[in-house]
């Protein structure tokens, strides 16, 4: 990303609405920052090393979006708005942050997970279809269909470019009237007399504001050790990126789509992946991670694991070479669930996150909620609400995915 120091300096000074800093340039900060601001607030968008850098929860390549979700209705609904501003946001600025490849959820026995998110869809009126194993491999033969008895297919799914989007939201806030820095917050922050008036960033400046939204996803634990603490944990992830035959287009868009094989484990796939490889990954949490100092160094048995995976399900890329991957993180809520919430001690602060590994695609939808939160216009969905983790006394619910 790369703004002139005026292009980042303009902007909220020339406007006359609530001055919100925002903390937090991925997908949720990002989005929140472009929709107050074109809501009239007067917004500073801030972040340490910038929007889609490698520590974030939202860097990388590519992420999936879908709208499938179980039992969890309240996220297919979401979905369904963030496919409609995914599409619109593309169409206004001439780009393709959202390729639209379709979904194929693959079940073993146990396909109950699939027939919840079948009543779901159905309900919100987004289409699918159910396939048999037969029908798999018909329509996609470069796809072993061993062990597989049904699978649900997502016609409106596809992948989103995580980075680039980050990237380019960030620019719109400036163009649109916000400003940009570059800085950390210094942590952990403190609430004076019920309400928060400044920041203070790294290289000591501070900034002040009417309200603040801290979407600061695995690091929000650490800037609010007493509200949240634990309640966001990061954990690390690896993804894997193989390499195709040359000229082979079974494995890029057009012929394949996204692809979540749910068995004992939920293990996903990203066809094309601009142009870096087969993109391959084990949904399953990992352990717990530093974001800032945690070593990203790729582990020997992950990448062994995930060409025997590869060989079993892709048989023509049983001999692919390995490209190379990398070690991104989720910041997992104990029960995956997001967090937007007011801080309990200081109602000007808003507390967003807890992507838990499914947050990216909502941005957009995500923006909307927030942006209406802060400026008194709605209130977030009480599902959200971080005391949800204080009442709980029984297993928290399992993870969407």
């Amino acid at each position: 990303m790369v703004m002139t120091a005026a292009a980042v300096a303009t902007g909220a000074a020339q406007r006359t609405g609530p001055r919100v800093a925002v903390i937090g340039a991925g997908a949720f900060g990002g989005w929140t920052a472009l929709e107050l601001v074109r809501r009239g607030a007067r917004v500073t968008l801030i972040d340490a090393w910038g929007p889609g850098n490698v520590r974030a929860s939202s860097g990388g390549e590519t992420r999936v979006i879908r709208a499938v979700y179980g039992t969890r209705p309240i996220y297919t609904r979401m979905a369904q708005r963030a496919f409609e501003l995914w599409r619109a946001h593309d169409q206004k600025f001439e780009r393709r942050f959202f390729h639209k490849t379709g979904g194929l959820w693959m079940f073993g026995a146990d396909a109950s997970f699939g027939k919840a998110s079948a009543d779901a869809l159905a309900a919100a009126k987004l289409p699918f279809e159910w396939l048999t194993a037969a029908d798999l491999a018909k329509r996609f033969p470069q796809i072993s269909n061993a062990g597989i008895t049904t699978a649900l297919w997502e016609p409106e799914a596809g992948y989103l470019l995580a980075r680039r989007a980050c990237e380019h939201v960030a620019e719109r806030v400036v163009a649109e009237g916000g400003a940009y820095r570059q800085g950390a917050v210094r942590s952990p922050v403190r609430a004076d007399g019920g309400r928060l008036g400044s920041v203070t960033l790294d290289d000591g400046s501070a900034v002040e504001a009417d309200a603040f939204v801290f979407a600061c996803g695995p690091w929000l634990g650490t800037l609010f050790p007493d509200v949240i603490g634990e309640f966001v944990k990061p954990t690390r992830q690896e993804v894997y990126y193989f390499g195709t035959p040359a000229g082979d287009r079974r494995f890029e868009d057009g012929q394949m789509p996204v692809w979540i094989d749910f068995g004992d484990r939920l293990l996903y796939g990203i066809p094309g992946n601009t142009q870096r490889g087969f993109k391959l990954a084990d949904d399953t949490s990992g352990p717990a991670f530093d974001p800032t100092n945690g070593s990203r160094d790729l582990a020997a048995a992950g990448v062994e694991w995930a060409r025997k995976y590869l060989a079993a399900r892709f048989p023509a890329l049983a001999n692919a070479p390995f490209l190379g991957g990398e070690v991104c993180q989720y910041e997992a809520s104990p029960d995956s669930h997001f967090i937007v919430d007011a801080h309990p001690g200081a109602p000007n602060v808003w507390l967003v996150g807890g992507g838990s590994g499914h947050g990216f695609k909502m941005g957009p939808a995500m923006g909307e909620i927030v942006a209406g939160a802060v400026l008194g216009a709605s209130k977030p969905d009480p599902t959200f609400q971080i005391a949800r983790f204080r009442r709980s006394t029984g297993p928290l619910a399992e993870k969407w995915s």
